[in-house]
Formats: structure tokens, C-alpha cells, sequence
């Protein structure tokens, strides 16, 4: 059997998501760590991982050592070559590790909802076209050394990186189920009124028109990323 892909989570929300549902259709063997529980990664035993999101800062590793095994198996994703995705915080972290900058825009606007996403003259057949995906964040990253930006929003110009055709950096959540959204809306809610955030039915609203968009596009690209064994 090969290598495990290592999923990092920062949260117990379950696992209903479009990462997870991939790669079980796509038959790899999958390990789940929670390192803020004290759940060790087995870093010599890797074929890939993906980072999720999460309410933890990337550079706070002092207030959450925890934090330090994540930037580890980080720095040996990319220095075996395997698939590496980073998602919202995830990608945040990854930036951090290869020295961008992360945190808080001036303005201190909030992507939470429902927006554009405009790829780059640089993107590809990584993003063909406009799309809208689902955002919650209030940080953002600049663009590692050696990385190629791919994907903009009107408010945060980077969203999404790739260094090669193994790491990816998202800082958005295509992975997110409409259910899962729901969640969001819920945890949340503090954050309706903020600059930049929308209201909880124009997030519904939009959510409604273009979940099976986003969702088709982000299956493609996992497919893509993690192709399946059988």
C-alpha cells in the first residue's frame, strides 16, 4: 500500500468535506491528526497532506507550540516532492514556512461568504475562468519566493499559489459542503456587520447559485493533485 495523505485539522467539526470524499472515492489510505489535541504526525511516512484551515494564527507558534510539528511536516512534504495543499490557514502556514508575510490587511476587511475569484494571466488550467467560492478569513498571505500567484479576489489580491505541480496554496474553502457552510454561518455569526463580510442571506443566496460550480471545479483540481489509485 502507499504512503498515507496526511490531513491536518484544527477543529472536531466532522470530516464531510469535498478533501475527504475524494480521497476515500479515490482509494488512498488516509491518516488524520489533530495536533492541537497532542496528536503526533508520522512525518517519515508520508504521500502527501493536506493542511485545512482553523482559528490559529501561522506565525503563533509560541502560543501554540503545536504548531512547530505542523511546520515540520510542511518542510518534509516539500522536501519529498509529494502533494502538498494548503487550505485558508493552511496556506497561510505554508507562505509563512517559505517566508511570505501573513496576517491582517491594513484595512482589516473580512472575506466571509460568498465571492469572485479571478484567475491570472499565470493560472492556467488551474482556474479557466471567473468562479465564486466560499471564504472565512481575516488574514491574508503575500507570495512566497518562487511561487506563482493564481487566483485574486476584489479584496484580498492572493488567493491561491502553487509552487511546481505538487503544492498548492488556497485561501479559500472550495472544500466546504453546503452543510458545512451552514456550520460556519453558526460558528460565525459574530462576524455579520464586519467590513467586507456579507449578510447571512446574501451568503445563502449566492452559495445556492454557485455551489455546483465551485464544487465541480474543485473536485477537477483534487483529481488533478491526487489522482486515483484504481
Amino acid at each position: 500500500m502507499s504512503a498515507p495523505i496526511v490531513l491536518i485539522r484544527h477543529d472536531d467539526a466532522p470530516t464531510d468535506d469535498r478533501v475527504q470524499a475524494h480521497l476515500e472515492r479515490a482509494g488512498y489510505d488516509i491518516v488524520t491528526r489533530r495536533p492541537y489535541r497532542g496528536e503526533a504526525i508520522d512525518i517519515d511516512h508520508l504521500g502527501g497532506a493536506v493542511v485545512f484551515g482553523g482559528l490559529y494564527n501561522a506565525y503563533g507558534v509560541d502560543e501554540h507550540p503545536f504548531l512547530r510539528d505542523e511546520y515540520r511536516l510542511i518542510a518534509r512534504a516539500l522536501d519529498a516532492g509529494v502533494p502538498l495543499l494548503g487550505i485558508c490557514q493552511g496556506a497561510q502556514m505554508i507562505a509563512w514556512h517559505l517566508g511570505a508575510e501573513v496576517g491582517p490587511p491594513p484595512d482589516n476587511v473580512h472575506e466571509f461568504g460568498c465571492y469572485e475569484l479571478v484567475p491570472t494571466v499565470e493560472a492556467g488550467d488551474f482556474l479557466p475562468a471567473p468562479i465564486h467560492v466560499v471564504q472565512s478569513h481575516w488574514h491574508g498571505f503575500g507570495l512566497p519566493a518562487g511561487a506563482t500567484r493564481l487566483a485574486s479576489s476584489a479584496l484580498y489580491p492572493n488567493q491561491a499559489f502553487s509552487i511546481g505541480d505538487r503544492v498548492f496554496g488556497l485561501q479559500f474553502h472550495a472544500e466546504v459542503t453546503p452543510a458545512g457552510f451552514r456550520r460556519m454561518q453558526e460558528r460565525g455569526d459574530w462576524r455579520y456587520g464586519l467590513p467586507g463580510a456579507q449578510s447571512r442571506d446574501e451568503q445563502s443566496r449566492l452559495l445556492a447559485l454557485h455551489d455546483t460550480a465551485q464544487a465541480a471545479w474543485f473536485n477537477g483540481f483534487l483529481a488533478k493533485l491526487f489522482p486515483p489509485l484504481a
